[in-house]
């Protein structure tokens, strides 16, 4: 059988021909990348040659590319599109790729080279992104445990091998108990208060499954309207306890002793390489480089919020007592009386402004302003394929006209698809390359009569993705490794976050925000109230992103031994955020994919701490204008298109010219005068 992942492909742009690739293809094909990769390395560790930059670091960055190209297709496939084939293949693939990792990392010889060119840098005449590549290169191999004994190697490549396979049963698990669940209405006395459109799309999803009446999900555009518009509290319970139980039953999907042994685990991993604690490992890497600079971070930002989310809290206790007749305020009102509230004191019912945001005009309208900003121009292509039938492909062009990047969109919930929202790389960008892009999202469906339409919510989800988009599609380095997201976690969210800011002007709005029947603009009225919003009941959104920091950092810092149980450690850590009371059968750990499945282990913090960035960083904007053109030149010349070739605080002061205020977040968000 030929097997299309052994060769690159032939097709526009080598996209990737996805209908020709089957599951049982990945296995041979990563084998034999692996086999080919470990060839390239020998021959560059066996030259004669004295190491040097040049035959050494860069010969490295092309080694592996099919090995590197083939995993992005499966685990991408396995977060948006994945089956009990796609996911048994990455189960056996993760091991593998584990090994070929620490075969690297761990390959004495290649260390040798590597240390040699770091300690004659001065004398290598190198640029700063080779310089920066060179540092990056050997630390890699230290933090990987290049100076560990033979024996404690062996230690590394056990725990990596363990640590990959968990982390994919970790989210395996939360998308089965997601996917297990649903809630089916009969009665359409039940869905009172629930849009019209929300009703439809239930209606749809029972027909699909032969059933009358609605059926309800945990799936994101399912579970969030039913739990901020459904009238019936009891449903709302009944839903709100199921989506608080993902992973933390007594099935095969309980996800509480992975937490636990991942914990384990990671700082093991970190005391052998001498660390105290994976926060402190993973620190070393960051813009806040310490456990001390992070919780005082947080800690500062909490005694800030804290006040202002206990009055909107107890506003909130109030009003639903006074307005709608619950006087026991439980977890399953927040999101219900938070709109009754939003409604009352803003004026402002989501559902009227819904139909402003028709999807494929927010599309659209995200495309123009990153013409306006960056001179990108996007073409579909419907010759390209994507995984799935929903998913979009475009040309992505430059100012100059120049072929600049594949972008694949993929915006509504199924079966083999994660929650959340996303953005990835099916390859990336170097000199000679450019990338192929892919975000990834759960919006709300169509419906027989309506299209698409999105909440604000989701509106600004998408830009966000968007702008992790531009940071990749605008990458311009001459290294990979170096190249559109491959900076420091804390700085990553800097683009997609600063990006969600042209959501709320005037300017922006008018682009893209057109009734789906009569293409009317948003109402002035509107776009000031989507304003105000914007500062409504933030001291609790603020807290809740805090929660879920701290307990991050619980979950690795030195004194992990102490946790015995997930979910009372959780409820001791979360105590000081909360103001509902505690579910003894929902955990929030569980399903918290961020730091147990995704990257932001030890890393949570990074979303605050890169809202501060941005905040600062759109103040400029809002000084010169949110399409000054000199302005988004400078972003992109020293942001978006420099990656990780230097230093994140040197790359945003050359932007703006100093370092971050942190009050700039604080006044966004209405908590500090």
């Amino acid at each position: 059988m030929e097997n299309p992942l052994l060769s690159p492909f032939d097709t526009p742009y080598q996209s990737i021909p996805f209908s020709k690739i089957k599951s049982e293809h990945f296995i041979p094909a990563l084998k034999k990348n692996i086999e080919r990769a470990l060839k390239q390395i020998n021959e560059l560790t066996q030259q004669t040659a004295s190491p040097s930059f040049e035959n050494t670091i860069e010969p490295l960055q092309n080694t592996g590319a099919l090995l590197e190209r083939n995993s992005a297709i499966l685990f991408n496939l396995n977060s948006a599109e994945t089956s009990d084939a796609i996911q048994a293949v990455t189960q056996q693939a993760a091991p593998l790729l584990t090994k070929f990792q620490n075969d690297i990392r761990l390959n004495q010889a290649l260390f040798e080279r590597i240390k040699t060119i770091y300690y004659q840098r001065d004398s290598e005449n190198l640029s700063n992104e080779q310089r920066t590549l060179l540092e990056k290169e050997y630390k890699a191999l230290v933090r990987n445990g290049a100076l560990l004994s033979n024996d404690k190697k062996e230690m590394l490549r056990e725990i990596d091998t363990e640590k990959a396979q968990l982390s994919l049963s970790f989210g395996e698990h939360i998308l089965a108990d997601t996917n297990n669940y649903q809630l089916h209405i009969k009665s359409e006395d039940d869905l009172k208060g629930l849009p019209d459109q929300v009703k439809e799309m239930a209606a749809e999803m029972a027909k699909s499954k032969n059933k009358e009446g609605w059926i309800f999900t945990l799936d994101y555009p399912s579970y969030v309207p039913f739990m901020t518009y459904a009238e019936n509290r009891d449903l709302r319970k009944e839903l709100s306890l199921a989506f608080g139980r993902r992973s933390f039953q007594d099935n095969d999907n309980n996800n509480t002793q992975i937490i636990l042994r991942l914990i384990e685990l990671r700082k093991q991993r970190a005391e052998l390489l001498g660390y105290d604690s994976h926060t402190a490992f993973v620190l070393e890497e960051r813009m806040a480089n310490s456990e001390t600079i992070v919780n005082n971070f947080l800690e500062d930002l909490y005694q800030k919020a804290y006040p202002a989310a206990q009055k909107e809290w107890q506003e909130m206790v109030d009003f639903a007592a006074k307005n709608l007749g619950i006087n026991d305020f439980e977890k399953w009102d927040s999101a219900y009386v938070s709109e009754k509230l939003k409604q009352a004191q803003l004026d402002l019912d989501e559902q009227v402004i819904k139909p402003y945001f028709p999807l494929e005009k927010v599309k659209a309208g995200v495309f123009e302003i990153a013409e306006k900003l960056f001179g990108l121009r996007f073409t579909k292509n419907d010759k390209i394929e994507g995984y799935h039938q929903e998913v979009d492909v475009y040309e992505v062009y430059n100012k100059d006209d120049e072929f600049y990047g594949l972008l694949y969109t993929d915006f509504f919930p199924r079966p083999g698809k994660r929650n959340g929202a996303w953005m990835t790389s099916f390859r990336g960008q170097k000199k000679g390359q450019r990338p192929h892009i892919s975000i990834v999202c759960n919006f709300s469906k169509p419906t027989a009569s309506t299209p698409a339409l999105l909440s604000f919510q989701e509106v600004t989800t998408l830009f966000h993705e968007f702008g992790h988009a531009l940071h990749g599609m605008l990458a311009n380095t001459n290294y990979a490794a170096l190249s559109g997201t491959s900076v420091f976690w804390d700085f990553v969210e800097l683009p997609s976050q600063i990006m969600e800011n042209w959501c709320y002007e005037k300017e922006a709005l008018e682009l893209f925000a057109k009734h789906h029947k009569t293409n009317a603009v948003i109402p002035m009225e509107y776009i000031s109230k989507i304003k105000k919003a914007a500062h409504f009941q933030q001291g609790l959104q603020t807290l809740r992103q805090l929660g879920f920091g701290f307990l991050d950092l619980s979950y690795h810092g030195k004194e992990i031994e102490g946790i015995q149980d997930v979910k009372n450690h959780e409820k001791k850590i979360l105590e000081r955020v909360q103001f509902s009371k505690d579910q003894p059968d929902n955990c929030s750990s569980t399903a918290f994919s961020h730091i147990f499945q995704g990257g932001y282990s030890a890393g949570y913090y990074s979303y605050k701490w890169a809202e501060v960035l941005d905040a600062d960083a759109f103040e400029l904007f809002l000084e010169k204008g949110i399409f000054d053109s000199e302005t988004a030149k400078s972003f992109e010349d020293n942001i978006l298109s420099r990656g990780g070739t230097e230093h994140p605080m040197t790359l945003y002061k050359r932007f703006r010219g100093k370092a971050p205020d942190p009050n700039a977040l604080l006044k966004r968000a209405g908590l500090v005068n």
